[in-house]
């Protein structure tokens, strides 16, 4: 394996960490499209599996192609550990099961992704795991929310849909004040644009489908924080319910990690020019976008953000009716409820992503009839704006 500098840059870390060529001497990572390994006697064997001796047992919860995605990963996101999972919501369900119990309280945004809200309301709701709901970017609220038995504060910043932010260390020391933990989905962001354990979270949870991949390839998810709790009890989850990683997936997520820095750095810049664009257009009422100066948190982008990412979030006039006719007017974008591709995606989020949902949660979590969103590609700019205008006109 290269010798990486102590000091190594990210686009470094990226594209070198966690291969160890095997005895092919390979440059590009193999993928071990294998279920099981063979051992040299029943010692070992039995070594492996009590957890004596390291090595590769079974690819549900043992694989190197794997292991590579996982430790470019934690480099990444500055964690001691990764562990990948099946999905990014399979993601959050093997953290809340390997570290919640019965009893337990979760405060989180109202700003989150509609599955992340089922998941916690519907099913994590079942074994006695209740969760309150607070204004994202409310820290008295989030401090008012808190009981003893909260062991969890859950946040998306920038959130989905809306890119609704606030300050990451903040609630890191609420959380810690309270003995509870900072989990952050840095889906939108990636650590090339934040990174939240260095702001004090303590656990980061990603949907790998979205930008690290980066061109809407394979379904995939990690969770990164310590040795403790991700290395072993959240593993411990994934060994024995099996939510895995498929090894070629491993494989795709690893070479879109190469490209990451760059992709979010054209992302931020396309979004950036398509916010300004909508936000002088007049049939549209508002625009969301972090790199706004009228974003209420812009702020934090330069501070806690290095950009403000590929995501816009805009209402139009004359609600679902007006919303659906500018998508079905479209002809270059992708109608499509996926973000991170390197193809431009549309969609209205209070049918789709967020459709599951009660009309209740829609409007606490700010979820509108005429907002669309956007999640802006690597195609030229002047073409994405010109599509849009075809319907806003």
């Amino acid at each position: 394996m290269t010798e990486l500098p102590r000091d190594a840059a990210f686009s470094t870390l990226a594209i070198r960490t966690g291969h160890q060529p095997t005895a092919e001497g390979e440059h590009s990572e193999p993928i071990f499209l294998t279920s099981s390994y063979v051992f040299d006697n029943a010692a070992e064997a039995a070594a492996r599996f009590s957890g004596e001796r390291p090595g590769n047992i079974y690819s549900r919860f043992t694989n190197p192609t794997v292991r590579v995605f996982e430790e470019r990963l934690a480099a990444l996101e500055g964690g001691d550990a990764c562990v990948a999972t099946a999905s990014g919501m399979a993601a959050i369900l093997s953290l809340c099961l390997g570290l919640l119990q019965a009893g337990d309280h979760i405060v989180a945004s109202r700003s989150l992704f509609g599955s992340t809200v089922m998941l916690f309301n519907k099913y994590m709701a079942r074994f006695g795991v209740e969760t309150s709901y607070v204004p994202l970017d409310d820290e008295a609220a989030w401090a008012a929310a808190i009981r003893p038995e909260t062991r969890m504060l859950f946040l998306e910043t920038p959130s989905n849909p809306l890119t609704e932010m606030t300050g990451i260390g903040r609630l890191a020391d609420l959380a810690h004040a309270h003995d509870c933990l900072l989990v952050v989905d840095n889906c939108f962001c990636t650590p090339a644009l934040q990174r939240p354990l260095a702001l004090g979270a303590d656990i980061v949870v990603h949907s790998a489908t979205k930008y690290l991949d980066g061109q809407g390839r394979c379904i995939g998810g990690a969770v990164v924080g310590d040795a403790q709790r991700v290395g072993e009890d959240v593993f411990g989850v994934i060994r024995t319910a099996g939510p895995s990683l498929s090894p070629f997936n491993a494989w795709v997520f690893l070479k879109g990690l190469e490209t990451l820095e760059l992709r979010m750095r054209a992302h931020s810049e396309n979004a950036l020019r398509l916010a300004q664009w909508l936000e002088q257009h007049p049939e549209v009422d508002w625009v969301l976008y972090p790199g706004l100066p009228s974003h209420p948190r812009h702020d934090l982008v330069g501070t806690q953000m290095r950009s403000g990412g590929g995501i816009v979030a805009f209402q139009v006039r004359g609600g679902r009716e007006a919303a659906w006719r500018l998508i079905d007017q479209t002809r270059l974008l992708s109608i499509t409820a996926n973000l991170g591709d390197t193809k431009t995606t549309i969609t209205h989020p209070a049918s789709t992503t967020h459709g599951r949902l009660t009309p209740e949660e829609r409007e606490a979590a700010g979820v509108t009839e005429g907002m669309i969103r956007i999640a802006t590609g690597l195609e030229a700019v002047e073409d994405v704006i010109a599509d849009l205008e075809r319907g806003l006109s």
